[in-house]
């Protein structure tokens, strides 16, 4: 009954926004709010925290279907449990994060490239649009595709299409082993190695490059993380108090040093999301590399032209994001294209026509 109360109160709000055109932050647990256009936060917060709990889990179908408010920390907890992860290693910013904002936010962690991004494992949504209506896509089983594809554009949408209620995800046993090793190497040479990594059949799990250090996890049988590190070369990191653990977590969740220092004041956090086998990007301040090259990371001051780097990461066949920085100044996402902003405005009028859903947290034009 209670569950029930929540979720008329959830469709209550949107519907009464949506008659009276009055904008609405959608909101879980707010560890993302750094994300995005800022002046999105403003409107009154419609907040889904409330309306959490696994719905559905069985470990031999390696599906999970949860509530959005469900703490992302208290699921990982279960499949843990049970042997099994979220295999695109969403960060967790703080201990508030939860499944929908998980998913809304499409952000993947450093095992991305090598088993793929959030939106390659949602299955099925439930939602509420921008009128109040409850709808459903997708299923609960991997072979039921039907509504896939609107599933997985809810998936980054940061909650500008609908409410999600409910998300069902498929999940992966955790590996057999892990090993890191540590190469001490320069940026050119480092990229050189990742892609090395990209052409054999390594067990690579997840890279990483800042002063002159690459850092390479293998994940699965003994066998062959044993091959892979002999072939590769380098040295273990022992697994002294958990610093394996804690430094994938540490880059992960952005508590490593090098994003610390990206919140300062004067300071810019950008995330260029381009092709692998890019040569070293030539823009002032200190870079950090993932996903066998193609997620570099740029810290640099606030005044730092923010055009050259989106014109760098275009011409890299990508596009660049301000994380953390003068926002008022420059727009969070890289520009759309015309084209691309008509099919988002349609889209958004098709799913939201009062325009109340977060507008503007994405783009200005909605």
């Amino acid at each position: 009954m209670q569950d029930q109360t929540i979720l008329d109160q959830l469709i209550q709000t949107v519907t009464e926004a949506a008659e009276y055109k009055q904008a609405l932050c959608i909101r879980g647990g707010g560890s993302k709010d750094f994300y995005g256009n800022p002046q999105a936060l403003q409107p009154p917060a419609l907040n889904t925290a409330t309306w959490q709990g696994i719905v559905d889990y069985e470990p031999s179908e390696l599906v999970i279907t949860a509530r959005a408010g469900t703490p992302l920390a208290e699921l990982e907890k279960l499949l843990h449990d049970h042997g099994q992860m979220l295999a695109f290693e969403p960060p967790c910013f703080n201990t508030s994060a939860t499944l929908g904002g998980c998913v809304a936010a499409g952000l993947s962690g450093p095992r991305r490239a090598y088993t793929g991004a959030v939106r390659d494992y949602v299955l099925g949504i439930g939602l509420l649009d921008g009128q109040g209506r409850t709808l459903s896509f997708g299923g609960r089983v991997m072979k039921n595709v039907a509504g896939y594809d609107v599933s997985r554009l809810m998936t980054g949408a940061m909650g500008t299409l609908g409410v999600l209620l409910e998300v069902s995800l498929k999940v992966l046993p955790k590996p057999a082993v892990e090993r890191t090793l540590c190469i001490q190497t320069n940026m050119p040479q480092a990229i050189g190695i990742m892609r090395r990594c990209a052409a054999e059949p390594l067990p690579v799990s997840a890279t990483c490059f800042h002063e002159n250090q690459l850092y390479v996890r293998l994940s699965g049988a003994e066998s062959a993380v044993h091959t892979a590190h002999a072939r590769l070369g380098g040295d273990e990191i022992k697994d002294k108090g958990s610093c394996e653990e804690n430094f994938w977590k540490s880059v992960r969740d952005h508590t490593h040093p090098f994003f610390q220092q990206g919140k300062s004041n004067g300071k810019s956090l950008w995330r260029l999301s381009i092709q692998s086998t890019t040569p070293p990007l030539s823009l002032p301040g200190e870079q950090l590399i993932e996903w066998g090259g193609a997620l570099r990371w740029l810290v640099t001051d606030e005044d730092t032209d923010a055009a050259k780097i989106r014109n760098l990461a275009s011409g890299a066949g990508g596009h660049a994001t301000l994380l953390h920085g003068n926002k008022t100044a420059t727009p969070v996402f890289h520009p759309l294209s015309p084209a691309l902003l008509k099919i988002h405005q349609r889209l958004k009028q098709q799913f939201d026509p009062a325009g109340i859903l977060n507008p503007q947290r994405l783009y200005a034009e909605f």
